[in-house]
């Protein structure tokens, strides 16, 4: 049994070390900081259990460290692999030491997996280089909330003024005009440049530029780095990159969890789009710990045909049986094209993928019932819609529909992130599950989450159901993946589209 510090790295997914990815995708528990990207937390197996360990502005922070360190020894003990997750490097500002401290005090193994500190990774990101030849030969990494400015035990801001180089300043958003003030005080100058980067290196990146005598004025929310110095005035205003794709300027809203999740990312932002990443489920084990489905799996040959509709229940399903060659003597169906290579991944030819990748599209390809014939082993979601059992039942098979898996609510997101879904162009939903935690999403004052004008949803069940639900500009996927999703937004939002303008 060991725990593992991880820096999470600055946000974006691509920058965590291999290292760290690979601990995530075997912990048993992951204890994370309140503010690290939903994009790596995707990383994290989807049965390990999560633990926001966040510490809120307002409370007592060593009580709640406190508290972290009890939780992290209790793990430790209890369960073989144990993540404590934190933000960019776990020694840069993250009381990293104080946890492997107590760790170490209770007998438990730690290793530390270092992490890309946002206080260089960021501005690097942003194009500017935290020291130049000829512009700043130092640099200096301090927090803007240890202490007020001036205060016993807080930074002698009057000495970081006096040292020149560049000062990064982290979790000093709160506390930014004092800072300010101070560093004038001390002899910086007002027209100083300053840049200030909010959530850096992720699709919500914003950037100002100002001086120190305007950072008071700077309207941008935490996570944010402030860089202070000559270089702040290096990079590009927007960081460089390729030629516009036809959904520039555009916002959309990714609620799909887990690492297919960032292909669909991936796909969005190669076309221009910004994207605000919005996990709202996850997928845990099924409610009878899988009993179920290990027994329909080991009576396998007992059915004609297992048909599967998510790649959730490809990677249950074949957990279950014996291997591959307990289906040589049945037939497998699979909804679409990401649940066939699954099962190719497994080592299993599906005998059908029908040209519509949909439960009704799989429905109408299936071949009708014979008096000879067995039934159907269906491995699938609780709540999973009833289109495949009835259609299939219309046809004169005996569907066996067996429980897999589970998907359940993750906690409600930042109030800041709803605002930047809210304001989103568009809205992308995968399955009904991520809709109904959509709907029951709500701003602070307690009102109904916003929903964007344009929503896409794969397959007509989902879109079916939002426009049931109320949803107003409701658009299907053109085909059951991601492609299909960035497609219709290319079609809607494109030059030649009718959103476009």
């Amino acid at each position: 049994m060991t725990v593992y510090l991880v820096g999470a790295g600055p946000g974006d997914p691509g920058l965590l070390t291999r290292r760290g990815a690979e601990l995530l995708a075997r912990a048993d528990v992951v204890l994370h900081d309140r503010l690290v990207s939903p994009a790596v937390l995707d990383l994290v197996h989807p049965d390990a259990t999560l633990i926001d360990v966040g510490k809120d502005p307002d409370e007592d922070g060593d009580a709640r460290q406190e508290e972290i360190a009890r939780l992290l020894v209790e793990h430790g003990r209890s369960s073989a692999v144990v993540v404590r997750l934190k933000g960019g490097d776990p020694f840069l500002f993250g009381r990293g030491g104080e946890e492997r401290d107590a760790l170490t005090q209770a007998g438990i193994p730690c290793e530390v997996v270092p992490g890309v500190t946002s206080a260089f990774g960021v501005p690097a990101a942003a194009g500017i280089p935290v020291t130049q030849r000829g512009l700043a030969s130092s640099v200096t990494v301090v927090t803007g909330r240890v202490g007020e400015a001036g205060a016993g035990g807080g930074p002698d801001w009057e000495a970081l003024a006096r040292a020149g180089g560049t000062l990064v300043i982290l979790m000093g958003m709160t506390t930014r005009g004092a800072i300010a003030d101070a560093l004038v005080a001390g002899g910086r100058a007002a027209d100083t440049p300053v840049a200030v980067i909010e959530r850096g290196t992720t699709p919500s990146e914003r950037m100002v530029r100002t001086t120190l005598a305007g950072l008071a004025a700077v309207e941008l929310e935490a996570p944010a780095v402030i860089v202070v110095g000559a270089v702040a005035a290096l990079g590009a205003a927007v960081p460089p990159g390729g030629p516009a794709g036809p959904l520039a300027g555009r916002t959309v809203v990714v609620t799909r969890a887990g690492p297919r999740a960032r292909g669909l990312v991936e796909a969005l932002e190669r076309a221009g789009a910004s994207v605000v990443e919005l996990p709202l489920t996850r997928q845990v084990d099924a409610s009878d710990g899988g009993a179920a489905l290990r027994a329909a799996a080991a009576g396998v040959g007992d059915h004609r045909w297992v048909v599967l509709t998510s790649v959730n229940a490809v990677d249950r399903f074949m957990a279950a049986v014996r291997d591959a060659r307990a289906l040589a003597p049945v037939l497998v169906a699979a909804v679409g094209p990401a649940t066939a290579d699954a099962l190719r991944m497994a080592g299993v030819e599906p005998d059908l993928v029908p040209a519509e990748h949909s439960a009704r599209g799989l429905v109408e390809e299936f071949p009708a019932a014979d008096g000879a014939d067995r039934g159907v082993l269906f491995p699938c979601a609780q709540g999973a819609p009833d289109t495949i059992a009835e259609g299939l039942g219309q046809k004169g098979w005996e569907v066996q529909r067996v429980e897999a898996y589970r998907t359940e609510p993750l906690a409600t997101p930042e109030p800041a992130l709803l605002a930047r879904v809210a304001a989103a162009d568009a809205l992308t939903l995968t399955a009904t599950s991520s809709l109904r935690a959509f709907l029951a999403l709500r701003t602070p004052d307690g009102a109904p989450l916003p929903v964007p004008a344009h929503v896409v949803c794969i397959g007509p069940t989902t879109a079916e159901t939002a426009r049931s639900a109320g949803l107003a500009g409701v658009h299907e996927a053109w085909g059951a993946s991601g492609d299909g999703i960035v497609a219709e937004l290319v079609d809607h939002f494109g030059p030649e589209g009718g959103g476009g303008s």
